[in-house]
């Protein structure tokens, strides 16, 4: 086989490339397959054709056909992409190349003429700049956060309407500086830090003060991303900024709030602590005292003093009742003696239960909670089946306690006639259910309440094993 034949069968045989030779006027000489395959033509149908047939109407009407054939002679080349038209009338976009041939005396003999259908390709990166364009609009159109790129040496390459709301620059004032324009003075190290951080781990997350165009203070939620190319080499960071100074002037607040509740609510635990030990120690010991002697005088009054005796025991008795209930109601002495379940348990039994309530107590806690913690679940409790026994109209009530996620997690159930339904504005308006929850958030916790008409309530909450900051 001749060396000619050898590379006509190689062109014949390509089916990605459309390959075909041209005369000097246009006129089509040869035609593979891959001709074929792209532009719909057989060879007997298309040989001695002008490719101009291959061209849309409009560039037709343009010249475009015998102008890059003009640019072919006088560059040797040229390359073009754009529409095409097959056989059957549709469109297809193609990479274009036509090479003048010239023989060993420099005559024109013809063109070789070779095209690719991208169009594939060219939809896909069709919809990657949309995709991006969208993406940059998106980007550019967020006010409430400060997004914008650094190269790898933190000088701002792009800036986002967000970040001219938050720190006050223009996009011309600000591309090409340094990104440490907006840490203060007393932070001069740490810009050069948080990239490094950033490029050794891939991304930091941060807070603390910024500076604005116009030297004021922010507080600012700041992420930095790092950025690396197909070939692991860093081109550069996003940089992602939010003003959160109303957010954190609004958490000082709740938490200097919250702080000076926790000294509340510990000064009044003490102080109850203190009535009650008192009563405890003292008015119950003394009635229980009388109560006995009453009942030494009893045995030596005559008969008709026997029912004025017993009277008078029964006043004493009730009386010791009552103050006891007090005691409950201020601090049970066995929760600083035995513990939050021994303290509840004795609790339903003394006081719930005389209310005409059925009652049940589970608890699984791998530790007794610390006393602050043991306290504040006592209390919770409390106040939530007080308000079983004023408003719920229930026979029976449950409690349930158990150790989850580092805390303790408590539920008072009952099967009364549920809660009504709130005020839109005002879910907590019942006072008892406001105070439950704040005590429940003071002691870092949660609390929540779940109610069906006529199918009873459920309050949960948990609380964290150790006490807050606020509380200690």
């Amino acid at each position: 086989m001749r060396p000619d034949d050898g590379y006509r069968l190689l062109v014949q045989g390509v089916l990605d490339y459309a390959i075909f030779m041209l005369d000097p006027d246009g006129h089509i000489t040869s035609w593979n397959a891959g001709a074929q395959q792209i532009k719909g033509y057989r060879e007997e149908e298309i040989l001695g054709k002008h490719f101009s047939v291959f061209y849309p109407p409009e560039d037709i009407a343009a010249g475009k056909p015998w102008h890059e054939l003009d640019q072919a002679i006088r560059h040797g080349r040229v390359e073009d992409e754009g529409w095409r038209i097959r056989k059957d009338g549709t469109r297809f976009w193609a990479d274009v190349v036509i090479t003048a041939l010239r023989d060993e005396t420099g005559e024109l003999r013809g063109f070789g003429k070779v095209t690719r259908d991208t169009t594939d390709r060219r939809a896909a990166e069709e919809a990657l700049r949309a995709s991006e364009e969208r993406f940059r609009l998106l980007v550019q159109g967020v006010r409430d956060h400060a997004i914008f790129m650094l190269d790898p040496d933190g000088h701002i390459t792009s800036w986002n309407t967000g970040a001219q709301q938050i720190k006050g620059y223009r996009e011309e004032e600000i591309l090409g500086k340094h990104f440490s324009v907006f840490y203060p003075p007393e932070n001069a190290d740490l810009p050069k830090k948080e990239l490094v951080r950033a490029s050794r781990d891939g991304r930091l997350e941060t807070e603390g003060w910024r500076i604005r165009k116009d030297g004021t203070r922010f507080w600012a939620n700041i992420v930095i991303t790092a950025m690396y190319d197909d070939t692991g080499t860093l081109c550069g960071f996003g940089k992602v900024t939010r003003d959160m100074t109303e957010r954190r002037a609004a958490e000082q607040a709740l938490s200097e709030r919250r702080r000076l509740l926790g000294h509340l609510v510990e000064a009044q635990e003490l102080e109850r602590r203190r009535i009650a030990w008192d009563v405890h120690d003292d008015s119950i010991q003394a009635m229980v005292a009388v109560g006995m002697r009453l009942q030494l005088l009893a045995g030596r009054l005559p008969a008709e003093q026997q029912e004025l005796a017993a009277q008078l025991d029964e006043a004493v008795r009730a009386s010791v009742g009552r103050l006891r209930g007090l005691v409950a109601n201020l601090r049970p002495t066995t929760i600083d003696q035995h513990g939050l379940v021994p303290s509840l348990a004795g609790y339903l039994r003394d006081v719930v239960r005389p209310w005409g309530l059925e009652t049940s107590l589970s608890a699984e806690l791998p530790n007794e909670p610390p006393m602050p913690v043991a306290i504040t679940l006592f209390r919770i409790c409390q106040e939530a089946l007080t308000n079983v026994h004023k408003h719920a109209r229930a026979t029976r009530v449950d409690v349930t306690l158990a150790g989850k996620d580092g805390g303790t997690l408590v539920r008072v159930s009952d099967d009364g006639v549920g809660l009504p339904d709130p005020a839109p504005d005002d879910p907590y308006r019942h006072f008892g259910l406001l105070e439950m929850r704040e005590r429940a958030e003071i002691a870092g916790g949660w609390w929540s309440v779940t109610s069906t008409p006529g199918g009873g309530t459920t309050i949960q909450f948990w609380l964290p094993t150790a006490p807050t900051q606020e509380e200690e």
